[in-house]
């Protein structure tokens, strides 16, 4: 924890400054430590919480997860991408239009091509943080996201704290801001148990990482934890893809990976 001085000196003249502290909870190990840590240091009527709905590929119980661990009267605010149409817009609902639209561009999102980060998770979280502070009058925004170094080489060269010029319009102020950039597995779970808190049982289950069930970064052990937990939906992965002919991952398909643990069943 390193950079806990500089941080901790960052919010407190942040707070002076009257910002709202946008928090991002996903109900994983990570957002859940840095939410513990701004409720130390941010008055509660400077915090607002947001969380980006997933659909049916969110790992179940998330956001009773989340409910449980923030503080009492604390409100959450659910976050959804939507269509032209005014449906719901998730990962295989994306999936098989992108598929319908060009059959032989691959439509699943990739370690270089996150759409489904910008589209279903970024983008509506900073509709609201805009929409959120035109209906309070704010100028000032703190975009906290609990992004670490230690989870791949592109999240260590993040800045910890940088000038986000997207939302910076319209006389606007936001910083995007990881508290936790540089702490440790080890302190995160520290952090979580130190608060009387537990993490989502999947973590108690195997899990490395929490995000969709079947994410494209997640490890072998994840994808087939989350197929044991949830075959049904590992079921419609495989189908779609056997019907597009486009793997979840380069050159191997979630059927190949969670066969290799048995399979969904």
């Amino acid at each position: 924890m390193n950079n806990t001085l500089a941080n901790r000196q960052f919010v407190k003249h942040q707070v002076q400054l009257g910002a709202i502290f946008y928090i991002s909870t996903s109900g994983g190990k990570d957002s859940q430590a840095m939410t513990i840590l701004l409720e130390r240091w941010v008055p509660a009527e400077q915090r607002v919480y947001v969380h980006a709905d997933l659909g049916d590929v969110e790992w179940h119980g998330v956001q009773a997860h989340i409910h449980a661990t923030l503080p009492c009267q604390a409100q959450l605010n659910v976050v959804r991408a939507i269509d032209k149409n005014g449906n719901d817009k998730t990962l295989l609902s994306e999936v098989e239009r992108k598929a319908a639209a060009k059959p032989d561009t691959v439509p699943w999102p990739s370690s270089a091509m996150r759409w489904c980060t910008s589209d279903l998770k970024r983008g509506p979280i900073y509709k609201f943080i805009r929409n959120d502070m035109k209906a309070r009058g704010a100028l000032r925004a703190i975009n906290c996201m609990g992004l670490r170094a230690e989870e791949s080489t592109a999240r260590a060269k993040l800045e910890p704290m940088k000038l986000n010029k997207m939302l910076s319009k319209a006389g606007r102020t936001i910083y995007d801001f990881m508290p936790i950039h540089d702490w440790s597995t080890t302190e995160v779970f520290a952090e979580i148990r130190n608060a009387g808190q537990e993490a989502h049982p999947a973590y108690a289950g195997g899990n490395e990482r929490l995000s969709c069930m079947f994410c494209i970064m997640g490890s072998p052990n994840d994808l087939r934890h989350a197929a044991r937990q949830n075959p049904e939906l590992a079921a419609r992965y495989v189908e779609i893809e056997e019907r597009t002919g486009h793997t979840l991952f380069h050159k191997k398909s979630l059927a190949q990976i969670i066969a290799t643990d048995g399979g969904a069943a």
